[in-house]
């Protein structure tokens, strides 16, 4: 991989076998991973969307999946997770370990504020493996 990428922490939707894990091509996995802190990890929403909310501390130490993205893939991750809206997804960083090798190492991680969840469908959980989800070409708005 050439030019300077992110390290990219994917705990929904984005993982492999997942339904928006096409926008993870031409980024480089990495490796497994759990978050430092714990954080509620939901599914809410009409389309039974995971988020993960910025409450450190609350819930479980969260497993997904750590990825180098290339600098110019960003944009369109962002986009997907709505960060140019109010109530949208907010990038930030947070630490992870890398399961098997237990590096610890520091990556962006897309959150939810809670009061931006019209509903909430489940309790909070370590490891999103729910399907279903909707994507945006599945639905009917």
């Amino acid at each position: 991989m050439t030019g300077p990428t992110h390290r990219v922490f994917v705990y929904g939707t984005l993982k492999r076998g997942f339904p928006n894990h096409h926008y993870m091509t031409g980024a480089t996995y990495v490796g497994d991973a759990r978050t430092v802190d714990a954080y509620p990890l939901v599914v809410g929403g009409i389309w039974f969307t995971p988020y993960l909310i910025p409450e450190a501390g609350e819930g479980h130490r969260v497993k997904g999946e750590i990825w180098d993205v290339p600098a110019l893939m960003m944009p369109a991750l962002d986009q997907l997770e709505s960060v140019h809206l109010p109530n949208g997804y907010r990038r930030s960083v947070i630490a992870v370990v890398l399961e098997g090798m237990g590096e610890r190492t520091e990556a962006w991680a897309y959150f939810r504020e809670r009061r931006h969840i019209a509903v909430i469908h489940t309790g909070a959980m370590d490891d999103y493996q729910d399907r279903r989800y909707k994507a945006a070409e599945d639905r009917d708005v």
